[in-house]
């Protein structure tokens, strides 16, 4: 158990080093791209380019999947069955990369050209933009079975190194694209590509010289691999019915107010992405434990794990959340200096969906360990597949605002926390009121009473923007750390959050 918290500790740590040098360098790197591309071009790539994003989360969705069966194998301390385990996980993602070749050079074309809302004068550039994005999406997968195998090993170091040099080459292209006199938005994907071959290159010579399963040949065993794609497919279901929450919606809002508005949401997104990645890295060090604990059948330790992990996933993202909630027209204009129409609404609301959000990775890697995905993803995917269409409703018929489908994106996400809690807990010999009592009353208690101070206090301060920024900011973080320390945390997990700082600093 010591060494257990010990590792989920450093590995924290290290992953947070990584997300506050991509934050920093992410929201620089943003700020000149869309000062680069101007305000249509950005839209442009964030509606066409955005199947990077959207085959991108399925790849780090299905490293979950994958990561689950490495993680297994490797526990049975059976070299060559975590060896035939790798090599069938090959032949699914090659599999995979076929398809997705298929489907977007034929389907996805033919929407690019009939159905997206692009200047004609522009076409060419997208054209050129979403080819280059399938050949990342092609790369990124490639890369999964590298990714599981760091997760699975718990070797997240190589996350916060590779991650470095990641940053540093797209620091680069904004200084590039600057210095272009080309096309510019042919060259950010173009250069973008690149990136993320480098990235695969050092991933794999990375994990050929530390895990022996890598080296395994991509052979079929017809058993193993029905087991692999059976689960993988589940999981891939309810990606796929992600994605149409995010860049189908991404896409109607194209078809309805054009670019512009994609460029609004693709800025909000960005600051969300920069902050889900706090949650995400801690998250991803504690997964693995969360699975090795039903693995070793070790069910009041797989419980804690889940009570932690949800409840310090929901404060971390709260935390960020407050602050950047009362102050996005102060932020958004330092930050952008000009603020595309919408962006301030659609970041609110994306803030809302987010913090409930969270709750979602917890259950998902509980149910994932169990592999009895099948009564989780037809209930989830079935919430999720309402999104669009009630969308495309709201719009075509009741001329909607465009904030609209993220507030119905907001409610399904709701909807599906119960439907979730509903399913998983079962599952793990999980008692509801447990997780009532352990989860659910401390993030309501917190979740109303923490924002009131600042809430409150934004209405006073509107004088001097920085100086208010600078109040609400720290009321909004002290009042938040606050109540988490006496309404969300048990005098045990008081106890353990600071053993877990202590550790985490030694082991650096």
């Amino acid at each position: 158990m010591e060494g257990y918290n010990k590792t989920i500790a450093k590995n924290t740590l290290m992953l947070y080093m990584r997300a506050i040098l991509m934050m920093g360098i992410g929201l620089y790197t943003s700020r000149i791209i869309l000062k680069a591309l101007g305000i249509t071009d950005f839209g442009i790539y964030n509606a066409v380019g955005g199947i990077i994003a959207m085959f991108g989360f399925i790849s780090s969705s299905l490293s979950n999947a994958t990561s689950r069966f490495i993680t297994i194998a490797i526990g049975r301390g059976d070299q060559s069955y975590t060896n035939r385990t790798y090599g069938n996980i090959k032949v699914m993602y090659y599999i995979l990369c076929v398809v997705i070749v298929l489907l977007a050079e034929t389907i996805g074309l033919w929407f690019l050209f009939n159905k997206m809302t692009i200047p004609a004068d522009r076409m060419s550039a997208a054209f050129w933009v979403y080819q280059y994005s399938i050949l990342s999406s092609v790369v990124g997968f490639i890369s999964v079975p590298y990714n599981s195998a760091i997760i699975a090993h718990e070797r997240m170091s190589a996350f916060a190194y590779i991650s470095l040099l990641d940053a540093t080459l797209k620091l680069i292209i904004c200084f590039l694209l600057k210095m272009s006199s080309y096309d510019k938005l042919i060259v950010y994907a173009t250069l973008l590509f690149f990136v993320g071959v480098i990235d695969r290159i050092i991933y794999a010579v990375y994990c050929n010289k530390r895990f022996e399963e890598v080296h395994a040949p991509a052979k079929i065993d017809k058993e193993q691999l029905r087991e692999i794609l059976t689960m993988s497919g589940w999981s891939l279901s309810g990606n796929l019915f992600w994605i149409l929450n995010t860049q189908g919606v991404n896409l109607i809002l194209n078809v309805f107010f054009g670019p512009v508005v994609n460029a609004a949401r693709g800025i909000a997104m960005q600051v969300q992405g920069v902050m889900g990645q706090f949650v995400t890295n801690f998250q991803t060090a504690i997964n693995p434990q969360i699975t090795k604990s039903y693995a070793n059948v070790e069910y009041d330790r797989m419980h804690s794990l889940l009570h932690l992990s949800s409840k310090f996933s929901y404060f971390l993202m709260l935390l960020m959340s407050v602050p950047v909630f009362i102050e996005a027209p102060i932020i958004l204009k330092w930050w952008l200096g000009t603020i595309p129409e919408n962006t301030i609404v659609y970041l609110r609301i994306i803030l809302l969906y987010s913090v409930f959000a969270t709750l979602a990775n917890p259950l998902w890697i509980a149910v994932l360990a169990t592999g009895r995905l099948k009564k989780y993803q037809l209930w989830d995917n079935t919430v999720q597949a309402l999104v669009l269409p009630i969308s495309y409703i709201a719009f075509k018929f009741f001329h909607a605002a465009s904030y609209w489908v993220f507030i119905i994106l907001l409610v399904a996400e709701i909807v599906e926390i119960f439907v979730r809690v509903w399913v998983v807990l079962p599952l793990i010999n999980h008692k509801y009121l447990d997780y009532i009592r352990e989860v659910v009353i401390p993030l309501v208690l917190v979740s109303f009473i923490a924002p009131l101070v600042p809430l409150a206090l934004s209405n006073y301060l509107s004088t001097n923007e920085v100086v208010e920024f600078f109040m609400i900011s720290v009321i909004s973080v002290l009042s938040s750390l606050l109540f988490i320390w006496i309404l969300g945390m048990k005098r045990s997990e008081r106890v353990y959050f600071v053993e877990f700082l202590k550790k985490g600093i030694k082991s650096k």
